[in-house]
């Protein structure tokens, strides 16, 4: 029988085997957090999480999902990506998650990265799959924590995104960023940017109806990176960066 401790144990001290002190000092200040940050880069993150997706690929899902705890309980930064990385590739698990118990798994995101992951990886796929209701994201766009209200945006990605499995959902989309279009916080913008960007590949009509209807609630920043995406398919156009 597999015990989660001691998979988390092992996981815990590979990634800590494969610190990179300066990419550690830089990452404390580029998305800080309260969880330990090892400064362990997503290759090497990845590398594990491969060997964990085969080992645990005749696992039921209350086995993945007790790993996947018990790496939450180590509180490391690395060791959060690779818990909603070896979630994301178990079926089973992911079948099996609701409102509970995706809330309890984004307990403690503090961060923009693992506030991404989990939304990416964990949350926006168990949305689309109905395991989570269109009111339940919607109530976390109201959370008094920035961190929550981000993940509602980031976890539309999931529904408009090939790469993440979507096919294009504007209205599930835009109802979820109508209700953030006036929040201001710097972490929320780059997400309302990111939602309406993602959608932007699947219906560029609804987001253009969008950005027209709230031009005046926008922060200018979202408005000129949906724009710049829509009329030149980048973020920020290639003259700009060079300019920068």
């Amino acid at each position: 029988m597999t015990r989660a401790a001691d998979v988390a144990n092992e996981v815990d001290a590979r990634l800590r085997a494969q610190t990179d002190v300066e990419r550690r000092e830089f990452t404390q200040g580029y998305f800080p957090s309260a969880m330990e940050n090892l400064g362990v880069a997503v290759p090497h993150q990845k590398a594990i999480v491969r060997d964990l997706k085969r080992r645990l690929k005749q696992a039921d899902a209350a086995t993945v999902l007790g790993i996947v705890r018990a790496l939450l309980r180590k509180n490391t930064l690395e060791g959060r990506q690779v818990a909603y990385f070896v979630l994301n590739e178990h079926t089973a698990a992911m079948a099996s998650l609701d409102k509970p118990s995706v809330e309890e798994l984004g307990c403690g995101i503090d961060n923009w990265t693992s506030v991404d992951t989990f939304a990416c990886y964990v949350a926006g796929p168990a949305w689309r799959e109905g395991r989570i209701t269109d009111a339940a994201v919607r109530a976390w766009t109201r959370s008094i924590d920035r961190w929550w209200r981000r993940a509602a945006l980031v976890a539309t990605v999931a529904l408009n995104l090939k790469s993440r499995g979507g096919t294009g959902d504007a209205p599930r989309t835009l109802a979820v960023c109508a209700r953030l279009v006036g929040d201001h916080d710097d972490m929320v913008v780059k997400g309302l940017s990111w939602a309406l960007r993602a959608l932007g590949t699947a219906d560029p009509a609804a987001v253009r109806g969008f950005l027209d209807r709230h031009a005046d609630e926008l922060h200018a920043r979202v408005v000129r990176e949906v724009r710049n995406k829509l009329t030149t398919g980048l973020k920020v156009p290639k003259q700009l960066r060079k300019k920068a």
